[in-house]
């Protein structure tokens, strides 16, 4: 790593938290900025685009509540959220559903997507939490992403 790359990272991150924009991130080019972040360059946009992510609750909520119970499955076998809390929540929502059931989670496409780590946003876009990578900045927004879904599933179910 260059000196410059811990300068450039850390201006990213200041710009990224300071701007009230967050809500407004597209997407489409995160998924395309995580997945070049995979590869050997971290570049400066790809770093903005995850921290402008980190600060938008609207886009690592789920949209719906399959959805909901499939990332938090997600996030258990990622080790991302507290497997009791997380499995509770889930459980409790897909009750609610009625999709007890292995046949009956299989139909929901939401779920099944969610079990991909495929978070479908409230805001009706869609979060590909693999493509985030496994870099320190990749793992706080899936964390977060998970903690959101979490709360969120608490809310679903009360």
């Amino acid at each position: 790593m260059s000196v410059k790359q811990p300068f450039v990272i850390s201006l990213a991150l200041i710009c990224g938290l300071a701007s009230t924009a967050a809500s407004a991130v597209n997407l489409q080019q995160l998924s395309s900025s995580a997945e070049q972040m995979m590869g050997s360059n971290t570049s400066t946009s790809s770093t903005s685009s995850l921290t402008s992510l980190l600060g938008s609750s609207n886009a690592l909520s789920a949209g719906n509540m399959n959805n909901a119970a499939g990332i938090l499955q997600y996030c258990m076998k990622q080790k991302l959220v507290n497997v009791t809390s997380a499995d509770n929540v889930k459980n409790q929502l897909l009750n609610k559903l009625g999709l007890e059931n292995q046949s009956s989670t299989s139909t929901s496409q939401d779920y099944q997507q969610g079990l991909a780590g495929l978070l479908n946003s409230k805001d009706g876009q869609q979060v590909n939490l693999d493509s985030l990578g496994n870099s320190e900045l990749g793992k706080k927004v899936k964390t977060k992403a998970c903690d959101l879904v979490l709360k969120q599933g608490n809310s679903f179910i009360s």
